[in-house]
């Protein structure tokens, strides 16, 4: 069954005033997206379960934040879980190993065929990202190549948290519009 993003809001607003209920039929609406979600990005199912309850709590204590106004509530909660995980993998990074060690690894660099397909895409990147705002143009860095979380480049702009999606929403628009052509 499909649900509307209006649906989704209201729900977040019941769920924003204590709305047991609501809560229950907004997880059973989002739960199994927002696991594929966890999965994806921490590909193991019991830290994915354990990263979705965490993140329902989460939207339990801070559905009050979701301020509707056009924007996605689906994007919202995709986000919050996005963001959950992205902290959860930076916290299990081991300390850094010796130097020495570094000797015995194998070479993941691209073979030349292949490092110069990359080349062509990466190019294409670059001159889109250039026709980006400076600013906007290192949010998107930041977000989706130095896995920045959302609040941290909002601090980091000094820009409101919703200002820093609606950068990051516009900008990946404008991005795939360049790259199209």
């Amino acid at each position: 069954m499909a649900v509307s993003s209006d649906d989704l809001s209201q729900l977040l607003s019941r769920v924003a005033l204590g709305d047991r209920a609501a809560f229950r039929r907004l997880y059973d609406l989002t739960g199994a997206k927002l696991f594929g979600v966890a999965l994806r990005i921490l590909r193991n199912r019991a830290e994915a379960e354990e990263a979705l309850q965490e993140v329902y709590i989460k939207i339990w204590q801070r559905a009050g934040r979701f301020a509707g106004g056009g924007a996605s509530p689906i994007s919202w909660l995709v986000a919050v879980m996005r963001n959950h995980c992205l902290d959860r993998l930076r916290g299990r990074r081991p300390p850094a190993a010796d130097v020495d060690a570094a000797y015995d690894i194998a070479d993941q660099a691209p073979d030349p065929e292949m490092a110069a397909m990359a080349g062509d895409d990466s190019a294409g990147i670059a001159r889109c990202l250039a026709e980006l705002e400076p600013a906007r143009a290192d949010a998107v860095r930041g977000a989706y190549l130095d896995g920045l979380s959302y609040e941290e480049l909002a601090t980091r702009h000094s820009v409101p948290l919703n200002t820093m999606r609606t950068w990051l929403r516009r900008s990946l628009i404008r991005l795939r519009e360049c790259l199209e052509r």
